[in-house]
């Protein structure tokens, strides 16, 4: 097993479609994926549009753009569905950028 740890940094790559400043409450770092451990990938990204309902928790999850391809898509959808905004009571969306990264 490689000793490994990621790090994923979301960067705003847009504002909210409905709300300009979409609040997060809560983040979910995702996980490094082990596929790309063995493929030696060790640097990604992935944009996705998150769907927010009303209560601030996310609907659903979007992979606009990914590199490299279908590496990190899964991750980036597991750890994004757990993400939590501010409840707004209207439905919104919101679209990010995760940025992978390993360290021996």
């Amino acid at each position: 097993m490689f000793a490994r740890s990621a790090i994923a940094l979301a960067l705003v790559a847009a504002a909210s479609l409905a709300h300009a400043d979409a609040k997060v409450l809560k983040k979910v770092a995702p996980e490094y994926p082990g596929e790309a451990i063995k493929k030696n990938i060790t640097a990604g990204s992935v944009r996705a549009k998150m769907n927010i309902a009303g209560d601030g928790k996310v609907s659903g999850v979007e992979v606009v753009e990914a590199e490299p391809k279908r590496v990190f898509d899964r991750a980036a959808v597991d750890a994004l569905s757990q993400w939590k905004f501010e409840g707004t009571g209207a439905a919104q969306t919101h679209e990010v950028k995760l940025v992978f990264r390993s360290e021996d």
